[in-house]
């Protein structure tokens, strides 16, 4: 258990939920609940269990004070739908009508649920509603919810989510990760909450999971949070009906030996190299001849005996030494048979670029292969992808066209239609990169083992991922983890939906069916996650042009005052700060500027000036050590024309970081065509710059601050 955690009574809790079991059933009653969460530290409410309807007089009169009654049965889970809870009840006779009316309105909405009784419960004074939760997510395991509460929790869906169990820090910055954050610190006169009681109870819950992989979800619903404490009412809690998948794991040691000789082979076999064109055994092998690959290229195709001038092999078993890396050019049917005679070589890595498996509904062939894959400790790269390549390498493993611009962006996508994207943009672009990798159907190799070895690897500076899915959600937050400290990871998350939501048993279930997990751990683990495509793709090209920012004050300074404006407001949309000129820097900049124009920030220099404004402009802000960051606004115009902003913002860039003064600087160029020329140029020489958007090159910079966050190099 980490320091700092809490000690429940797990004796107690094991008995109940033993128990519960023993009689069959994945839900506790509300009595249960109470006490797992007493086991554990929760408030709850003062209480007691009436089976008749003088039990449960006597309950209220020892509670002295208005009462609510809840219906006990282990076949109703939501209680209020049912007409089971009574709020506010005081008196014997109205704790008499209460009684009867709870257990009619249950037996009428469930005639065969097994009534236990009725819950008698002191009424809790006026507070925040808010909601504890945990739930077992499929991707990322035990996963602790805190939101707004109350019966519009599942409308008005201000909730936040973490990895269970969560620190001291996570609880805390939970509270601040809602929409609401003020209201629970007190507005308009309206007293605050306990944010240490809450934040305990988030850690409780967050325990309680993580020590008992089989509750599946936990739902306090509502907490009453009061500057006194909190409290939990109402405690929902559900087993899983079966114990979840163990996945094979592997450590990072081995990953990282695999992964050496995936992306730096010395030898590649291909099986089904073909000498007909069409063939992707052809293209596979012509791929990796063309490309200048230094290692050994064996082709393995039982009716050839040369293929494009290399000596073929009947089998891999024929090929002469070791052997890092066998890429499979053949029909999904024969796969399995071709993956025996490779383990059985002792290849560590096989690339299956065939189709044919489960994507097509072909489960069981897909698993036969894995079962193959493991018995021999081959790792698979794939089925159903394009390949893969290694540029520093001169590998070009895979049936597309071939690309050999070395650079520091390493790119992988889960679907070969976004992999042919990506391969586009980078030639459109003339992105270099580290590596592209196709994932496919990740029967074995994914993302996560991907990203400790780019974490590693000297030649990649920044790491771009397309996922529609994890299969192992804790693994790749790990792995982005450690990999976000030393560089930038990008992540765009394919599907929005909350079809999940439909089958869960809880609010907190509800809550977590849609894609608002996946939003709030990726960020949790520090990566950077794009809207779109387009978004990533930049991201991943620009993020290694810009330095580390030192601070947080961006100043603007722009030829146009429109420009001005929505340059302003695309800072604040992404969560950046524009910087407060003092009384000094202000005037210094006044001096460079025609008396029509306007200080402050943004720095309106207007359109008319000559090439030595912008000049003494930009370099003043590169200069000023209270500036952390440049935004330049360019309007096109005769007096400086776009190549002209170009090449003095270029040289006045290169000239200021050679002297220390080294600041992410980002431009936006609005006018004719000639403005796209200058922005590639900009791009080349280090600041990033796009042509007729004020949006995209604000987005960059904001991306490379959250990198710059999340990698702990920059005051939070």
């Amino acid at each position: 258990m980490a320091a700092g955690a809490y000690e429940g009574d797990r004796a107690r809790v094991r008995g109940i939920l033993d128990a519960v079991c023993a009689e069959g059933r994945t839900t506790l009653t509300a009595p249960e609940g109470r006490q797992v969460a007493e086991a554990y530290g929760i408030a709850v409410p003062a209480e007691a269990l009436a089976r008749d309807v003088d039990a449960a007089v006597a309950a209220a009169a020892d509670l002295a004070g208005p009462v609510v009654l809840k219906i006990v049965s282990p076949d109703i889970t939501h209680k209020s739908d049912a007409g089971g809870v009574a709020v506010g009840v005081e008196g014997a006779d109205a704790v008499r009508a209460a009684f009867h009316r709870v257990v009619g309105n249950a037996r009428a909405y469930e005639p065969g649920a097994r009534i236990d009784g009725v819950q008698v419960q002191r009424l809790l004074p006026a507070g925040h509603e808010v909601i504890v939760g945990a739930v077992t997510d499929p991707t990322f395991g035990k996963v602790v919810a805190f939101g707004l509460g109350g019966t519009l929790v599942e409308v008005l869906k201000d909730v936040t989510f973490r990895l269970a169990p969560v620190t001291e820090a996570e609880a805390e910055s939970m509270l601040d990760s809602l929409r609401a954050a003020e209201v629970l610190r007190g507005v308009r006169g309206a007293p605050g909450a306990d944010r240490a009681a809450l934040a305990g109870q988030l850690r409780r819950v967050s325990q309680l999971v993580d020590d008992f992989p089989e509750i599946a979800e936990v739902d306090l619903n509502p907490v009453i949070a009061t500057p006194d404490g909190t409290c939990a009412p109402d405690v929902r809690i559900l087993l899983a009906a079966e114990p979840p998948r163990e996945r094979r794991r592997y450590t990072r040691a081995e990953i990282l030996t695999t992964m050496r000789r995936l992306m730096r082979p010395r030898s590649v076999a291909v099986i089904g190299a073909s000498n007909e064109e069409g063939k992707i055994g052809h293209s596979v092998m012509r791929n990796l001849i063309d490309g200048g690959f230094r290692g050994d290229i064996h082709p393995v195709n039982p009716k050839a005996d040369d293929i494009l001038g290399r000596k073929a092999y009947q089998s891999v078993a024929d090929v002469p030494g070791e052997v890092d890396v066998a890429v499979f050019a053949i029909p999904a049917k024969f796969v399995s048979a071709a993956l025996d005679e490779v383990g059985r070589k002792g290849v560590p890595n096989a690339v299956l670029i065939p189709s044919g498996f489960a994507e097509t509904g072909e489960q069981a062939l897909q698993d036969e292969v894995v079962r193959t894959a493991e018995r021999h400790g081959v790792r698979l790269l794939g089925p159903n992808i394009y390949g893969y390549y290694a540029t520093w390498q001169d590998l070009c493993a895979t049936f597309c066209t071939p690309y050999d611009v070395k650079g520091g962006v390493a790119l992988t996508s889960q679907s070969g239609g976004i992999g042919m994207a990506i391969l586009g943009f980078a030639r459109t672009t003339r992105t270099g990169v580290s590596a592209i990798v196709g994932l496919g159907n990740k029967s074995d190799l994914d993302e996560d083992d991907l990203l400790t070895w780019f974490a590693e690897d000297e030649h990649t500076e920044c790491v771009a991922m397309h996922l529609e899915d994890l299969k192992d959600g804790r693994a790749f937050v790990e792995a982005a983890r450690e990999t976000v400290r030393r560089k930038p990871v990008v992540v765009l998350k394919a599907g929005r939906t909350a079809a999940g939501a439909r089958a869960a048993g809880s609010h907190t279930g509800a809550l977590a069916g849609d894609d608002a997990v996946y939003d709030d751990i990726l960020r949790q683990s520090g990566v950077i996650r794009a809207p779109g495509l387009y978004d990533m793709l930049e991201y991943a090209r620009a993020l290694p042009v810009l330095p580390t920012p030192r601070g947080d004050n961006i100043v603007i300074i722009t030829g146009a005052g429109g420009s001005g404006v929505l340059l302003s407001d695309a800072v604040v949309d992404n969560g950046l700060r524009l910087m407060e000129i003092p009384d000094d820097l202000d005037a210094a900049f006044r001096s460079y500027i025609p008396p029509f124009g306007a200080a402050g920030n943004p720095v309106d220099i207007t359109g008319g000036e000559p090439p030595s404004t912008y000049e003494a402009t930009i370099r003043l802000g590169l200069r000023d050590p209270r500036i952390h960051a440049l935004v330049l606004g360019y309007w096109h115009t005769i007096v400086t024309p776009p190549m002209v902003f170009a090449e003095l913002t270029a040289r006045i860039v290169a000239e200021e970081r050679e002297r220390g003064n080294d600041k992410p600087v980002v431009a936006s160029l609005a006018g004719d065509v000639e403005v796209e020329d200058a922005c590639a140029q900009l791009f080349a020489r280090g600041v990033v710059a796009y042509p007729y958007t004020t949006e995209r090159p604000v987005a960059v910079l904001g991306a490379k601050y959250r990198w710059a966050r999340a990698a702990g190099l920059l005051g939070r």
